[in-house]
């Protein structure tokens, strides 16, 4: 019998795994994949570390949360400073005046602020709808050029029918700065995420190539307590039914050239180009490798059986989680977790966060 059976091998189970090995706890993970590490994993290509499932950086605003995962690896100083390309123009993300200066040929933050209030002046506000949040917040040019396009092949409708909470993220400042995010502590862990996920479930029993689903009853007999990472709707067979996300394809290839972009991370923000995004996997660790390996990203309509990546957190979704939410809350032994669990957007900080809290909630 072992006290908890931690149903899925991504990183809200790592940490609790971890705190739960410390205190003397017995743990059997069941993953459905055939690896662990969940959508950070990374694999060794060619010398070069891979991001399987899309770029991951870790990047925090909480010392001691960077403090948390720095007994696991060692990180690098990577700094996200991903390219737009739109059409042949190409632009520096986030929002700042390397981007204004380029798009409208300035160079003071004066002009570029007098150019955004004249283009968004007419906006609705408050916001109905992403696409008059984000024409009041950059202009209608950066919209249409950087925003309209890339945002509605990711979450694969217009951006009349987006909540504005999704543009809610994307920074804009008037400086030149090209570090995507404000946070003070941000980078790569050396050698990739899933040398720091078997540190994390060391002393687990794991299980691969299993899914809980399909014999819930005999699992659930060998545990007293399951936390469950998977998604919520499935847990409880569509009871409410499916909630919505969105899931991801990548194409990965090698290039016999040791430079494709020069940078990690550049968006295709023009409609017509089916991917929204190429990432060179040698730039998070400053490779120098005689090949590189890139990999295309391209959104898909989530259907039952595929991988679900991205909740779409819009009012008839949220309504419908919170049914599913409502059982959750009446479970004796089961507790949920992480994005699917929670059905919210989390970056890594926030999965780590989010397990602490249940780690003192059981084991302290």
């Amino acid at each position: 019998m072992y006290d908890f059976l931690l149903v899925g091998a991504g990183l809200f189970n790592a940490t609790f795994a971890h705190e739960a090995i410390k205190r003397g706890k017995s743990c059997l993970v069941l993953e459905k994949r055939k690896h662990i590490g969940g959508n950070c994993y990374t694999e060794n290509i060619e010398g070069i570390t891979v991001h399987k499932y899309g770029a991951h950086i870790f990047r925090t605003s909480d010392s001691m949360i960077w403090e948390y995962m720095k007994q696991f690896a060692k990180f690098n100083h990577f700094i996200n400073s991903p390219i737009a390309k739109y059409k042949d123009e190409l632009y520096n993300m986030p929002f700042n005046m390397n981007t204004f200066s380029k798009m409208w040929n300035i160079q003071t933050p004066k002009e570029a602020e007098e150019i955004i209030r004249r283009q968004s002046k007419n906006a609705y506000k408050p916001a109905r709808n992403l696409e008059e949040h984000a024409i009041g917040l950059v202009g209608k040019d950066i919209y249409e050029k950087l925003i309209k396009g890339y945002t509605e092949k990711q979450w694969g409708r217009r951006c009349t029918e987006l909540p504005a909470s999704i543009m809610r993220r994307i920074p804009l400042r008037f400086t030149y700065d090209n570090n995507y995010f404000n946070d003070p502590y941000q980078g790569i862990p050396i050698g990739g995420y899933t040398s720091i996920m078997e540190k994390m479930f060391n002393g687990c029993k794991i299980k691969c190539n299993v899914n809980y689903l399909e014999n819930k009853s005999k699992w659930d007999k060998i545990a007293n307590q399951v936390i469950y990472t998977g998604a919520i709707d499935a847990f409880y067979m569509f009871k409410y039914g499916e909630l919505e996300y969105r899931s991801l394809r990548f194409e990965t290839d090698i290039l016999k050239e040791k430079n494709y972009q020069g940078v990690a991370v550049v968006n295709y923000t023009d409609a017509l180009i089916p991917y929204t995004r190429i990432i060179e996997h040698k730039h998070f660790e400053f490779g120098t490798q005689d090949k590189t390996v890139i990999s295309r990203e391209y959104p898909l309509k989530w259907e039952v059986g595929a991988e679900p990546y991205y909740p779409i957190n819009d009012v008839k979704n949220n309504q419908k989680y919170n049914l599913y939410k409502r059982d959750a809350e009446k479970e004796e032994k089961v507790w949920f977790g992480g994005r699917l669990g929670e059905y919210k957007y989390y970056d890594m900080q926030d999965t780590v966060k989010s397990s602490l809290k249940l780690v003192h909630k059981l084991l302290i």
